[in-house]
């Protein structure tokens, strides 16, 4: 036990690493020393190592037990029976518990169930997840990207399971087809602990290969680089996602992709300024217009569209174009374009335009300036 390294240490992580921490390393040290893949003298052993520091880490129980006791709590060590145990003399025997698993005997300690059986058939593999930046209009009217993926794509030939024939694939003769072993150890407190370790001959799969795949060197699968066509339906907004079946990260003993999530973000348009599935624009007219009323073409995501606008309009003031506006992705229905108003003063005038405001001025003056009303229902109330 003093030669012991560290389990931390083994996995390069520090004592606050969280379990997705952890099994990202294992996964890692566990590709660079397995026996099937690094025909080095000291593979076997380091891959023992790591699976160690894995199984104890990644378990909670165990994890907690290691942090108080180090490696005491699941080496020999310690006396049993007597005074060293206090077990002992109870009507256990001279070894402590006996055979114990250790799985039952941290679960009467802390409460769970009994750990549940490691799964060695063929596993769907984890999603993956890309991001895709289109166009406003794009989004509007739905378009075809072309999106390039680096992905394992399941070997043709072996179809995933890395062997040349599927005769050539048996249960492995060291764990039985179960993918894990019984390893026994005596405790200082407990005696005999039977524990459950993964198989290091087939790394858990439960399956030995005797004739590797020539086509992916029994891999399982080739690394590819496609162009792949996404479609991309009328009115999608940023962050909603695309699902693409089978082209996420790889399966586990021959089992299928996971899917690739495709998370689209849309550019911002210079006119158009989306909300929701409503479409909102500002359009300039001169204070003529406004106080006379007009009709006028107003520009859409779907092209121009008639507007009357009331006489006496004011400025600000928002109008409806109903069902011009964005189709629901899910349901096709379409929102509204809202037309917000902006009132232009002319800075320069001819001549004969000044004349004809003044003559305007002159028949308003006749009566209260709309400043002087606004003035006295304000302030002079009293």
């Amino acid at each position: 036990m003093a030669n012991k390294r560290d389990f931390y240490e083994v996995l390069g992580v520090n004592k606050s690493a969280s379990k997705d921490e952890i099994k990202s390393a294992y996964r890692k040290l566990a590709k660079q020393y397995h026996p099937d893949l690094n025909k080095s003298p000291d593979a076997p052993e380091k891959f023992k190592e790591v699976q160690e520091a894995y199984d104890v880490l990644y378990d909670d129980q165990k994890r907690a037990a290691y942090d108080r006791f180090g490696h005491a709590a699941f080496e020999q060590g310690g006396s049993t029976g007597g005074a060293g145990n206090p077990f002992g003399g109870a009507g256990f025997g001279s070894q402590g518990f006996g055979d114990v698993d250790l799985g039952d005997l941290f679960s009467s300690f802390f409460g769970g169930g009994r750990r549940p059986q490691r799964n060695t058939g063929p596993t769907k593999g984890p999603d993956s997840i890309m991001r895709i930046r289109i166009g406003f209009m794009d989004a509007i009217n739905g378009t075809t990207v072309s999106l390039t993926v680096n992905y394992d794509e399941p070997c043709s030939h072996c179809h995933g399971s890395g062997a040349e024939s599927p005769s050539d694939i048996t249960n492995c003769p060291h764990c039985g087809g179960r993918g894990v072993i019984i390893q026994q150890q005596r405790h200082p407190l407990f005696g005999v602990i039977q524990n459950e370790a993964t198989c290091p001959h087939c790394g858990g799969r439960g399956k030995i290969v005797r004739v590797k795949c020539r086509s992916c060197n029994g891999a399982g699968y080739n690394r590819v680089k496609k162009d792949i066509p996404v479609n991309i339906p009328p009115g999608i907004s940023t962050g909603q996602q695309i699902i693409i079946s089978g082209k996420g990260e790889r399966g586990y003993n021959g089992g299928p992709n996971g899917d690739l999530y495709v998370e689209v973000v849309v550019a911002k348009h210079e006119t158009f300024v989306r909300q929701g599935n409503d479409i909102h624009i500002e359009v300039p007219l001169s204070f003529v217009d406004c106080a006379l009323g007009t009709t006028i073409d107003v520009p859409t995501v779907y092209g121009e569209a008639s507007l009357k606008v009331p006489e006496g309009t004011q400025p600000d003031t928002v109008l409806r174009i109903r069902e011009r506006g964005v189709k629901d992705v899910r349901s096709g229905k379409a929102g509204d374009e809202l037309v917000h108003i902006k009132v232009k003063t002319p800075t320069k005038l001819t001549k004969s335009q000044k004349d004809l405001l003044q003559a305007f001025q002159a028949q308003v003056g006749k009566k209260e300036s709309i400043f002087s009303k606004w003035k006295k229902d304000k302030f002079n109330k009293a």
